[in-house]
């Protein structure tokens, strides 16, 4: 190949994708979610603008949170818990529940019956490693229709799994899934209940920060490392890891006598 091919390409760059590259390496602070972040921009070039008397707090927010709080607080639409006696064991005598459908919807269908009674609640949600599902919440149609419209079934009626690292809302997507369900889990739990939640590295700050939001930074009593993977033979890109996280909370953490 001539050098003149080389140096005059029939495809043109892509402007605006190499400057936000170059900003992403100049101030990586200014990337979330994978775009750049306007008025974390707008704030480093112009920081005369703060004001001593303004209203700014820590706080940890996303796109779509009102939304996620919304969801967590509307009813169950269209869905009942159906008994299925055929495939129950000792239905007259048994002290237990097991309960098949979407996790939200049973949630929901559940704080009636079990609102403030249960002792401990045990998660082990999707890890949103770009391959596990990531959806949206909509109940307000048929379920077939939700499913199809968050994007859980293909236009074959295939189940839709993924929730790749390129997409614009990898964490938000994650978070507004996560929000809802951990609120309702808290709502079912007893005064002395706990929850424990399982989480590897991609998202354990995230989920560290919306529990610290939903059940209280008081009530936080640890994080677990576990090992999962002795040998530390996984397929990260750059180092192995061996270790996932569990991270627990109490409903109402009592003081030290």
């Amino acid at each position: 190949m001539k050098e003149n091919d080389t140096k005059f390409q029939a495809k043109t760059p892509d402007f605006n994708t190499e400057a936000t590259e170059k900003i992403a390496r100049l101030f990586p602070e200014l990337v979330s979610d994978g775009q750049i972040d306007v008025e974390a921009l707008e704030d480093l070039l112009s920081p005369d603008l703060e004001d001593e008397e303004s209203n700014e707090k820590y706080e940890f927010t996303w796109r779509g949170k009102k939304e996620a709080k919304r969801v967590a607080n509307a009813p169950a639409y269209n869905t009942t818990l159906v008994p299925n006696k055929d495939k129950s064991k000792n239905w007259d005598s048994t002290k237990n529940v097991y309960v098949e459908g979407d996790n939200l919807e049973v949630l929901k269908l559940l704080q009636k019956a079990y609102s403030e009674r249960i002792k401990m609640i045990y998660i082990d949600p999707p890890y949103n490693t770009g391959h596990d599902f990531v959806y949206k919440d909509n109940f307000h149609d048929s379920y077939q229709n939700y499913l199809e419209e968050t994007g859980q079934l293909d236009e074959e009626g295939n189940a839709n799994t993924t929730n790749k690292e390129s997409n614009g809302r990898y964490h938000t997507d994650w978070l507004n899934m996560m929000y809802p369900r951990l609120k309702l889990g808290r709502n079912l739990l007893s005064e002395d209940g706990i929850i424990a939640v399982s989480i590897d590295e991609h998202e354990v700050e995230n989920l560290r920060k919306i529990m610290d939001e939903i059940f209280g930074e008081i009530n936080f009593m640890g994080q677990i490392t576990t090992v999962n993977n002795p040998r530390g033979r996984s397929q990260d890109k750059y180092i192995a890891t061996s270790s996932e996280y569990l991270l627990i909370y109490s409903k109402t953490l009592r003081e030290k006598e």
